[in-house]
């Protein structure tokens, strides 16, 4: 068997045996609920949204499904890849591996590649459905490049969350470590980041909250560039008109592509100099 195809199959089965562990019995109905579920109740002629907000394309919807996703599909992440790394080395299997001939490139490849796969193809599958939801409700397909946009940054928020879950495994100790360090980063960058965004604002001397006041505005945005949820977000606005907050698509692409290399990247070093 060649290198690469022992990689593959070592990554197919890892995937397949975190596909049927019980963790899916969490995972699956959360994520059904809240991406075709979104879809669904959102493309509802009947359904209004506080805040003036609008729904009257097919972006407009799936823009505000993707708060149910941040809820559902990043969690999901840290579900399957909170212990990634800590499990195996608490018990020894992580040295038993690293001793069997393959680098340590090569274990973590297949760590992170079976935690992508997981977790990224069925939510990948369900973003597909909601935009098929969302043509037999309304009669409108999203735009190519909107659900390319849609599609590729859900995927892209979910390798994020992988990829942190992972690194903090890989620095834990014990499972009460890992799991407290999975769901504290999850906890910080979904539910307190407005919180550290109105505090550094008000270290700034910049009134909080007012979305009349372009400082604050421009000054979220810059603030949600070092956020997973704030690049997703800011990826999708660039497919909505009626969305400015004062960034171009540089600024925007560029964090991205650091949220996805630079922890691949940081685990990769991580793995290779790791003490089992």
């Amino acid at each position: 068997m060649s290198p690469t195809a022992r990689l593959a199959w070592l990554t197919g089965r890892r995937a397949a045996r975190q596909w049927w562990s019980t963790r899916t019995v969490v995972a699956l109905p959360l994520l059904l609920l809240a991406i075709p579920g979104s879809a669904w109740g959102l493309s509802d002629p009947k359904t209004t949204l506080p805040a003036d907000i609008p729904l009257d394309t097919p972006m407009q919807m799936l823009f505000v499904s993707s708060l149910f996703i941040l809820l559902t599909a990043t969690l999901a992440a840290v579900l399957y890849a909170w212990d990634g790394v800590s499990r195996d080395r608490a018990s020894g299997v992580l040295e038993v591996h690293l001793g069997r001939g393959m680098g340590r490139r090569g274990q973590a490849t297949v760590i992170a590649a079976s935690h992508l796969m997981v977790t990224t193809l069925p939510v990948l599958l369900l973003a597909m459905v909601a935009i098929f939801i969302i043509r037999i409700r309304t009669g409108s397909w999203a735009s190519f490049g909107d659900s390319v946009v849609f599609l590729g940054s859900t995927v892209l928020v979910v390798t994020w969350y992988t990829a942190i879950a992972l690194l903090a495994s890989s620095y834990a100790r014990d499972q009460g470590t890992a799991i407290a360090f999975g769901v504290g980063v999850w906890f910080l960058f979904t539910m307190l980041w407005l919180l550290v965004t109105s505090v550094l604002a008000g270290l700034a001397g910049i009134e909080v909250g007012s979305t009349a006041n372009a400082q604050w505005v421009q000054f979220e945005a810059i603030v949600d560039l070092l956020s997973p949820n704030g690049v997703y977000h800011h990826l999708l606005e660039l497919r909505l008109d009626s969305v400015d907050r004062g960034l171009g698509a540089g600024p925007v692409l560029l964090a991205a592509l650091a949220w996805t290399i630079l922890p691949l990247w940081w685990f990769q070093r991580r793995m290779e100099r790791l003490v089992p």
